[in-house]
């Protein structure tokens, strides 16, 4: 009885709790990475993000830097962490937003995997196209599992049409 009991008590220490998933899936491959974050930041108006998902996509230290232009019109960047990047998405986009990877190249190297993820944005699913741009994304492999360490990122509303060879 004792050991059964102790054993009981193991496997619920072993499974998820209070609706949280395991999300090992997500990050065991550049292709399960890439496909599960635009996958979790992607919804229709009023659709919760899994934002615990998000956020197991990165390291403590990790950034996400758009590019856009100031009040001046000046090209700047903003480096931001995956919670200030939730923050800005909850208070800032209130219809759909939908993100779909178009191509991708990959560079790789050691513990460093490098993607060029060209992307299109829609306010629904199968709405019309509001934007393109590339996410220079950086993977970082400790030889368990990728982590997201960085994405810098430019869009075509800036003045920079993506070039073809990235729409392949």
């Amino acid at each position: 009885m004792k050991y059964t009991m102790i054993v009981l008590l193991l496997v619920g220490l072993m499974q998820p709790t209070h609706g949280q998933s395991d999300y090992t899936k997500d990050v065991q491959s550049p292709d399960a990475i890439v496909s599960t974050l635009y996958e979790v930041i992607s919804g229709d108006p009023g659709q919760p993000r899994d934002w615990a998902r998000f956020r197991n996509l990165f390291k403590p230290e990790s950034r996400l830097i758009p590019s856009r232009k100031n009040d001046a019109g000046e090209l700047v960047i903003r480096s931001i962490t995956p919670d200030e990047y939730i923050e800005l998405f909850t208070t800032r986009i209130a219809g759909g937003f939908h993100e779909k990877e178009l191509h991708r190249v990959t560079e790789q190297y050691g513990t460093v995997l490098h993607l060029f993820s060209t992307y299109e944005t829609r306010e629904k699913k199968d709405g019309p196209v509001t934007n393109k741009g590339i996410n220079s994304i950086q993977l970082f492999h400790d030889g368990k599992r990728y982590y997201i360490i960085s994405i810098f990122w430019c869009a075509e509303n800036l003045g920079y049409p993506v070039p073809a060879k990235y729409l392949k």
